[in-house]
């Protein structure tokens, strides 16, 4: 908001100043990449131009409350009794009081409070919903009934959920520049201001390190998964997301990382055929997702997918690749329906097989829908909203309830 007023006073005539403490090589830079100051004052040769000395500057350059000048921090106060009009950007309520004391502010910038909307998005919690895979392997040996297990898996969800939540931080962190220039992501809570990047760092710190103790209670094999998650999280957020085909992979591989989890700490086997089906799901989605942004690119006149590496003209690619996962992974469920294990657990298992016509849809059904345009947002996000899918979901928990 600050940087749009300038824009417009500098537009109605007025000489905008960069007047900073900051090392002069530093100011330049910043003055440069914003483009809209027509000098730049600074600390050089030794001399701190900071509080008192800024006045002086000033004063001498422009006469005494010859200049507006906005500022943050209590050093400030000195300037702005010197200045014809005080503007208080960002302050905290110490400052802001002795600022107003001194009767010639004329506007103030301030933070707003976070809302709960930006809480949601800062934290993403609606993915948490995602970390109930850790239960997928103690529902799939028919072992739902263990309370022990059921607590222990528990304290793992909250504690990924914890972790989780914290990665998803440093990724917004990381991705703050690309996200500015999306015609959607900008209302991110760091790349909209609505939340300081020092109060993210520290949150991320927080919630990780909570995540990671918590872990310790339930165990160091499932603390080494968690540290895995993490580390490949930080990786694909660094780097891998940018590196095409890689980063689906990627992401395939950090969903079905909380079935293993989940496996690992109720020590139950879990079936091959079965990790294989959702690892082809979820990187079917992965490609749904990329092929999303894409589409989103074309509607608002753009080439590119921010923070990524794809270009429009991979959107052919990225959807052959997207529906071959797809059907892979329908193929995938009959290999583990039929396997002696799979058998031995179901009383009637002819039912279940009516779950591979279902899923068959919906994989059909969700890939005509991103080819019209119909899904902008994460196919995880469109999956939880779409009455179909949420139907196609209970139908296969249900058939699979029923033939125990």
């Amino acid at each position: 908001a600050l940087i749009d007023w300038l824009k417009e006073e500098r537009a109605a005539g007025r000489t905008i100043v960069l007047c900073t403490a900051a090392e002069e090589r530093l100011a330049e830079a910043v003055a440069s990449h914003l483009g809209f100051f027509d000098e730049v004052i600074a600390t050089k040769r030794g001399i701190d131009n900071e509080g008192v000395t800024k006045r002086a500057t000033l004063e001498e350059k422009f006469g005494i409350k010859g200049y507006d000048y906005a500022g943050n921090s209590k050093v400030d106060l000195e300037v702005w009794a010197g200045a014809r009009q005080a503007i208080v950007v960002n302050a905290n309520k110490s400052v802001v009081k002795q600022a107003t004391q001194g009767g010639n502010v004329s506007k103030f910038f301030l933070i707003q409070p976070i809302k709960l909307s930006q809480y949601n998005k800062l934290f993403r919690a609606h993915r948490l919903l995602a970390n109930l895979l850790l239960f997928l392997p103690l529902f799939a040996a028919h072992q739902i009934s263990s309370i022990q297990s059921l607590l222990t898996l528990f304290l793992a969800f909250l504690s990924f959920s914890l972790c989780a939540s914290g990665m998803y931080i440093v990724n917004d962190l990381l991705d703050l520049e690309s996200d500015r220039r999306h015609s959607r992501k900008c209302t991110r809570p760091f790349a909209s201001a609505a939340v300081r990047i020092k109060s993210g760092a520290i949150a991320a710190l927080i919630f990780v390190t909570a995540g990671f103790l918590l872990g310790l209670i339930v165990g160091t094999a499932f603390s080494a998964w968690l540290f895995a998650y993490a580390l490949l999280t930080f990786a694909y957020s660094f780097r891998l997301k940018r590196l095409v085909i890689i980063d689906c992979v990627t992401l395939a591989a950090l969903y079905s990382s909380r079935i293993i989890a989940g496996a690992v700490v109720v020590a139950i086997p879990f079936s091959f055929w079965l990790l294989a089906f959702f690892s082809l799901i979820f990187l079917s989605l992965a490609f749904v997702k990329r092929y999303a942004e894409l589409t989103e690119q074309v509607q608002v006149g753009d080439n590119l997918s921010y923070g990524t590496g794809y270009e429009v003209k991979d959107r052919p690619l990225l959807c052959a690749l997207g529906i071959t996962a797809g059907y892979g992974a329908v193929l995938m469920l009959p290999l583990y329906l039929h396997s002696d294990i799979t058998v031995s657990l179901f009383a009637r298992p002819q039912l279940v097989w009516l779950s591979v016509p279902l899923v068959l849809f919906w994989v059909s059904r969700l890939w005509m829908k991103v080819l019209r345009g119909e899904i902008i947002d994460e196919p995880y996000v469109f999956t939880l909203k779409d009455k179909v899918s949420r139907v196609i979901v209970l139908l296969n928990v249900g058939l699979f309830v029923l033939v125990v």
